[in-house]
C-alpha cells in the first residue's frame, strides 16, 4: 500500500528511543475485574440475538412454509441484524472516542432492550408478509444496538483490563467479550430446544416469539450494573473528545494496520456467523422433512457447545503465546479439520452418523475460537491509540460484520452446479477452509501485543504526534479546558523526543 513504507517508517523512528510509560494504578482483583466484566460481557447478546435467529428462521419454515421459505424474508430476517450492526459499530466508535465510552453503552443497551422486545412482539394485522417485514425492521435497530457493544464496550473492556495483574490481562479480556459471544451462541441455540421441547414442537408462533423475547433478559441486568460504570482510567488520560482529531496523521500512521485487522475479521466473519446460522438449516437437510424441531436443535445445541472449550481453553495461550501468533494458530488447524470434513461429507451426512458430523464440525468451529475469535477483538482493541481506539475498533468491527452480511447471503448461493446437497456442503467448507490459510498469512503482518500494550502504543503515538508538530497536550482535555489553560511543556513533562528530534 502507498502508505505502508512511510508508516512504518515513522513507527520505526519513533519506537527507536524506549518511552517512559506511566503505569496505570493497580487495584484488588475485584476492584478491576468489575468494570472488564460489566463492559465487555454486553457482547453476550450479540452471541445470543444472532444465533437465535437461525432456529428462528427454521421455524418460521415450519409454521409458513414456502409463504416464508420462498420469500425474501428468509435470506433478509437472518441477515439484516448485520446491517443494523455496522451502523451501530461506526457511529458509536465515533461517539465512544468523542464523548464517553460508558454512556454510549447505556444507550446501544437500553436500543437492545426495546427493539429485541419490539421484534418479539412482531405483527402486522394477521398478514404473514406484513409480519416478517416488520421483524426484519425491528431487527435491523437490534443491530444497532448491539453494534454499540462492539466500540463501547469492548474498548472499554481492554482498557479496563490494564488494571489487572500482568500475565493474565489477554485472558481476562477474551472471557468477557468473545466468551460471551459464544456463550450466547450456545443459548441461542439451547433456548430454542428447550421451548420447543416445552411446546411439544407445535404452537410454532410461541417457540420463535419466547426464543426471541428471551433476549430482553441479560442486556435488562446487564443495564443496571452498567449505572455504576466509570470511564477508564486510559481514556480519561489520551482521549481526544475535546480536540480536533488529527485523521490525516492517524491514517497514515495505523492505516496499513487498520487494514489488515479488518481483513481478517472479515474473512472471520464470513465463516463463523454464517455457518452459525445455517447449523440448524444444514442438520435439517441431514434429516430431511421427518426432522422435528427438538431433534433438529438439539443437535445444534450441542455443535455449539464446541464453541465453548476453544474459546475457555484458548485463553490463556493468548497470554502465552500472544495473540498474533495464538491466532495464525488456531487458523492453520481450523483449515485443515476443514478440508478433512469437505473430503469426508459424504460419509458423515447421514443421520445414522450426526454424532460424528456434530464432533467434527464441533472440533472446526472450536478451532475457529482459539484463533481469531479470541484474538481478532483483542487485536483490534490493543493496536492503536487510545484517542482513536472506539473508531479504530469500529471500522475493524464493521468490516467483520459486513463479511457476516455477505456471508449469510453467499453461502446460499456455494453450491454445486449439478444441485447435489452433498457437493454443496463441501465447497462451503472448502472455500471457509482456504479463507483461513490466506487469514493466517495475513496476521504475519500485525504487530506483537504484550501486557502492556495499550499504555505503550499510547506513549507511542504520541511520541509521533509530537515529532509531527501536534500539541499533545490536547489528549485528555477536560470539559471547559483549553490549551491555553495548561501549563507549558518544560523538560520534566515533555514527551521524550525521538533520536530523529535529538539529533
Amino acid at each position: 500500500m502507498f502508505w505502508h513504507n512511510k508508516k512504518e517508517e515513522e513507527q520505526e523512528a519513533v519506537s527507536e528511543t524506549p518511552l517512559e510509560v506511566p503505569a496505570i494504578d493497580q487495584k484488588p482483583f475485584w476492584q478491576a475485574i468489575w468494570p472488564v466484566l460489566a463492559c465487555g460481557a454486553g457482547l453476550f447478546s450479540d452471541g445470543y440475538v444472532n444465533n437465535v435467529i437461525g432456529s428462528v428462521s427454521t421455524t418460521l419454515g415450519y409454521e409458513y412454509g414456502d409463504t416464508y421459505n420462498k420469500s425474501n424474508a428468509a435470506s433478509v430476517v437472518p441477515a439484516i441484524a448485520f446491517a443494523g450492526t455496522v451502523v451501530g459499530q461506526l457511529f458509536f466508535g465515533y461517539l465512544s472516542d468523542k464523548w464517553s465510552r460508558t454512556n454510549s453503552l447505556l444507550i446501544s443497551t437500553i436500543i437492545l432492550i426495546i427493539f429485541t422486545a419490539l421484534a418479539a412482539g412482531s405483527y402486522y394485522h394477521g398478514d404473514a408478509v406484513g409480519m416478517f417485514n416488520i421483524l426484519t425492521a425491528w431487527r435491523f435497530f437490534v443491530g444497532i444496538g448491539i453494534g454499540g457493544e462492539y466500540p463501547a464496550g469492548s474498548v472499554s473492556c481492554a482498557e479496563s483490563s490494564g488494571e489487572l495483574k500482568s500475565g493474565t490481562r489477554n485472558t481476562w479480556f477474551i472471557l468477557f467479550t468473545n466468551s460471551m459471544i459464544d456463550w450466547g451462541f450456545v443459548f441461542g441455540a439451547f433456548v430454542p430446544y428447550v421451548v420447543a421441547a416445552a411446546a411439544h414442537n407445535g404452537h410454532y408462533s410461541t417457540i420463535w416469539r419466547t426464543s426471541l423475547g428471551i433476549g430482553v433478559a441479560f442486556p435488562l441486568v446487564l443495564f443496571v450494573l452498567r449505572l455504576k460504570l466509570k470511564e477508564p482510567e486510559e481514556f480519561s488520560r489520551n482521549s481526544m473528545k475535546h480536540a480536533k482529531t488529527p485523521y490525516l496523521l492517524i491514517f497514515r500512521y495505523y492505516g496499513f494496520r487498520l487494514l489488515i485487522v479488518s481483513l481478517i475479521w472479515f474473512i472471520y466473519d464470513f465463516s463463523a456467523y454464517s455457518f452459525s446460522i445455517y447449523s440448524s438449516a444444514i442438520l435439517s437437510n441431514i434429516y430431511g422433512d421427518t426432522g422435528v424441531l427438538t431433534t433438529i436443535f438439539g443437535w445444534n445445541t450441542v455443535i455449539n457447545l464446541f464453541y465453548i472449550p476453544g474459546t475457555m481453553l484458548g485463553a490463556p495461550i493468548s497470554d502465552r503465546l500472544g495473540p498474533r501468533y495464538t491466532l495464525i494458530l488456531g487458523q492453520v488447524l481450523q483449515a485443515i479439520v476443514g478440508f478433512i470434513m469437505a473430503g469426508c461429507y459424504a460419509k458423515l451426512s447421514h443421520p445414522s452418523v450426526v454424532g460424528a458430523f456434530a464432533v467434527v464440525y464441533g472440533i472446526f468451529l472450536s478451532f475457529g475460537e482459539i484463533g481469531p475469535g479470541n484474538n481478532i477483538g483483542l487485536l483490534a482493541a490493543k493496536t492503536c491509540a487510545t484517542g482513536v481506539r472506539g473508531q479504530y475498533y469500529g471500522i475493524a468491527a464493521a468490516m467483520g460484520k459486513i463479511g457476516a452480511f455477505v456471508g449469510t447471503y453467499v453461502f446460499k448461493h456455494i453450491a454445486s452446479s449439478d444441485g447435489d446437497p452433498i457437493k454443496s456442503s463441501q465447497y462451503k467448507f472448502y472455500v471457509s477452509s482456504s479463507l483461513c490459510i490466506f487469514a493466517s498469512a495475513l496476521a504475519l503482518l500485525l504487530p506483537n501485543i504484550d501486557q502492556d500494550t495499550i499504555t505503550k502504543e499510547d506513549a507511542k503515538f504520541r511520541a509521533y504526534l509530537e515529532s509531527k508538530g501536534w500539541d499533545t497536550r490536547q489528549l485528555g482535555l477536560k470539559k471547559g479546558e483549553s490549551i491555553e489553560s495548561l501549563p507549558t511543556e518544560t523538560e520534566d513533562t515533555a514527551v521524550p523526543a525521538t533520536k530523529a528530534e535529538q539529533s
